[in-house]
């Protein structure tokens, strides 16, 4: 279980750092209502972020659901020893 567990962990850091991403084009690219608004690259780049981020929290909440329904405990107790794990090993950077 515990490589399963460290594969949860791995799954959550990978899901923090694609958000980072979206958040670092948000800054970057400032409002798409701006005036002049974003580029056609621009918006390619930050859909297929947004669409990496959204995908990897999906699927580290099937993992957790699932994780949790096999140990019998429930997905918010997994999910928080999740996220102490992700923040004891250095959140999304370290440790990767």
């Amino acid at each position: 279980m515990t490589t399963i567990f460290q594969e949860l962990v791995a799954k959550e850091r990978a899901a923090e750092q694609a958000h980072s991403r979206v958040e670092e084009l948000r800054g970057m690219y400032g409002p798409p209502t701006r005036q002049g608004g974003w580029s056609p690259r621009q918006s390619e780049t930050y859909n297929t972020a947004l669409r990496a981020w959204r995908d990897l929290a999906r699927e580290v909440q099937v993992a957790l659901a699932d994780y949790a329904r096999e140990r019998g405990e429930t997905r918010s107790d997994v999910e928080k020893q999740v996220h102490q794990a992700v923040q004891h090993t250095g959140g999304s950077g370290a440790g990767a």
